[in-house]
């Protein structure tokens, strides 16, 4: 499973999309919309994404998946409008043992934030608004 989306991302089904007899360990990951940042109150966020975020989100998730400890990689990003609680990004690792796990799941997150080439635009209780992660 994998996706750049307008629709609500769903953690279950990106855990059963990882799920492996082999496997003694799944991990994953919800990033939610959070009412705040940097001490200022967020009331929005809108994410954008050029064409190619969804090769680039492939490629990151082949990379991860490469590993020869990792049996399987699920993961998605959000586009549009998010609202505070709503799920932006899920990922989902599989692998023989949970130390493999927990690490091929945070290198998966950390490749999508470095490399995805989606955009937020963070709105602001006072009005004010912030583009983030923009070239």
């Amino acid at each position: 499973m994998l996706a750049v989306t307008d629709q609500p991302l769903d953690l279950a089904a990106h855990e059963a999309a990882v799920a492996d007899r082999r496997a003694g360990a799944v991990v994953s990951f919800q990033g939610v919309v959070r009412d705040h940042d940097h001490g200022r109150a967020v009331t929005l966020l809108e994410y954008e994404g050029h064409p190619s975020a969804v090769e680039t989100l492939r490629a990151v998730a082949a990379e991860i998946a490469a590993d020869p400890d990792v049996y399987a990689v699920a993961v998605s990003h959000r586009i549009g409008r998010l609202d505070i609680g709503d799920v932006a990004l899920v990922a989902a690792v599989s692998t023989a043992h949970r130390a493999a796990a927990f690490a091929a799941c945070a290198r998966l997150v950390d490749e999508v934030k470095a490399r995805l080439p989606i955009w937020k635009r963070q709105v602001f209780a006072d009005g004010t608004e912030e583009w983030v992660n923009c070239p």
